[in-house]
């Protein structure tokens, strides 16, 4: 009898040191998880020697062992854009969108790529979309100048307006070369007003024009540009 109770107590402790072991012993990686984490250091560590070559290797077997996975394709397309290697920024931006037309990091670096290629009105379709998707000012702007660069001058006033009774074009900010190849910080809604008076002129409405550069002014009296602008009105 008591060897029973000593052999049950027995098999009690080795069945409670196993369960211990379990909870404390973690679970195996998966093979996949391993060979990720590999590259990602590989990645990493090759973009702090800056060795891109490396690093875009290393991006590219992520992408093909996690094809559901954007992030290195992000990854891998900001890298191309940062290298101004705006083909093939563009290229991957594209791809990504296709698959999800809501991924506002590659509509940005698609927008922007494009615009670098000279592909205004591809350029432009992404700039909207982000618009539509982010509310970001800036890509209001961005979408205006495009439109009003395209002589698309309805599409640019309706653009300019919306951008000019923006709350946030009272907050963001936009850089302007300086006649001292500076660079001079003007508020959205500045430059909005200044893009509107370069859009009437251009369609020939200098009293409507200068009225825009004006507002500009009331804004910033210091713009340089806007001032520049109402002196070729003359």
């Amino acid at each position: 009898m008591n060897k029973i109770k000593v052999l049950a107590l027995v098999l009690v402790m080795v069945s409670t040191n196993l369960l211990a072991q379990e909870a404390t012993t973690p679970a195996p990686k998966d093979p996949l998880q391993i060979k990720n984490e590999s590259d990602q250091k590989i990645y990493q560590m090759a973009l702090r020697y800056n060795d891109t070559n490396v690093a875009k290797v290393k991006l590219y077997e992520l992408i093909e062992r996690n094809p559901t996975n954007p992030r290195y394709a992000e990854l891998l397309a900001t890298l191309y854009f940062e290298m101004e290697q705006y083909a093939s920024a563009a290229l991957i931006a594209m791809d990504i969108v296709e698959n999800n037309s809501k991924n506002t990091a590659a509509l940005e670096i698609a927008a922007y790529s494009l615009e670098q290629l000279g592909a205004l009105d591809r350029s432009l379709r992404h700039f909207e979309s982000l618009y539509l998707l982010s509310g970001d000012v800036y890509s209001l702007y961005k979408s205006a100048y495009l439109q009003y660069t395209l002589k698309k001058y309805e599409e640019a006033l309706n653009s300019v307006n919306m951008l000019a009774k923006n709350k946030k074009a009272d907050e963001e900010k936009l850089a302007f070369p300086t006649k001292n190849n500076e660079q001079q910080e003007i508020l959205m809604r500045a430059a909005a007003l200044n893009l509107k008076g370069l859009i009437y002129k251009d369609q020939g409405s200098n009293t409507e024009a200068k009225k825009a550069f004006d507002e500009a002014l009331a804004v910033e009296s210091n713009f340089e540009v806007a001032k520049e602008n109402i002196a070729s009105l003359q």
